[in-house]
């Protein structure tokens, strides 16, 4: 099999980083997300991964935001199957193949348009694609509104200018009627600190965006209710984790200062 080459500038090759995380958890004895999907996509892309040096923490780390996240998608498109389900900043997340939504949600993978464009070449088509830039106006024109809408953005807020994510943020929910959004939530220390991590160093990305308290989206003037702080070190799954990084998270989890500088979802209503 020819393996496919792609053509990324240093923002976009942070796509092959998740990527890539996902399909190693797969590979694991006791794997957090289990995503084969993302492993077998991972085969067919002509790319040097090993580059990218992923230690344990994030592979698990990337694992268990993902899975929390598919957890409330596919829970608010059981309670609303005619929902509409936007992935922000998708790349080329398998979300939409892990979730299975029932055939009256429309599911919209939403990123660049050389990003989306990649897509029907690489995966199985279960979602509805729209190329946009999330800083330029308009691009929510095309998207129904009177439907409830559950908005995803992993990893996102970290690469986006200024106070471009709470633009966006009030964009949505002024076109949307109701919905929710859920986030992996980077404090600012987390956000800033992230262009010292080594995987990140090697695409040569800088990161900046992020906020500490969980309430603070409620002052954006976007209508936003915080419905659920999840502290992923004290997740289940953490029982998973390899040694020593198992250890080290039920250590973190003890403090829920500590807890926020990891990984955390936050899930809002409007």
């Amino acid at each position: 099999m020819q393996r496919l080459r792609l053509d990324l500038d240093p923002l976009r090759e942070t796509l092959l980083l998740t990527l890539h995380a996902r399909a190693l958890d797969s590979k694991l004895s006791h794997p957090i997300l289990g995503d084969t999907h993302s492993a077998a996509l991972a085969d067919t892309i002509d790319y040097d991964f090993a580059k990218l040096k992923l230690k344990p923490s994030l592979i698990c780390g990337t694992a268990l935001r993902a899975k929390k996240l598919d957890e409330a998608v596919r829970a608010f498109v059981a309670r609303h199957p005619d929902a509409v389900v936007l992935d922000l900043g998708c790349g080329l997340d398998t979300r939409a193949l892990r979730c299975d939504p029932p055939a009256g949600v429309d599911w919209y993978d939403i990123d660049f348009p050389d990003v989306v464009a990649l897509r029907p070449q690489l995966l199985p088509d279960r979602s509805k694609h729209l190329g946009a830039d999330l800083t330029e106006p308009g691009w929510l024109d095309p998207l129904p509104s009177d439907r409830p809408v559950m908005i995803v953005a992993e990893g996102l807020l970290p690469f986006l200018p200024g106070d471009t994510f709470q633009r966006m943020t009030r964009e949505l929910t002024a076109h949307f009627v109701t919905g929710e959004l859920a986030i992996n939530g980077y404090t600012r220390f987390a956000a800033w600190s992230m262009k010292y991590h080594p995987a990140i160093k090697a695409i040569g990305i800088t990161a900046a965006q992020g906020f500490d308290d969980p309430r603070a989206p409620e002052t954006w003037n976007a209508g936003l209710t915080l419905a659920e702080e999840q502290l992923l070190t004290r997740a289940p799954e953490v029982a998973d984790f390899p040694q020593p990084l198992r250890a080290a998270t039920r250590l973190m989890s003890h403090s829920t200062a500590l807890s926020r500088q990891g990984t955390r979802l936050l899930r809002y209503r409007f």
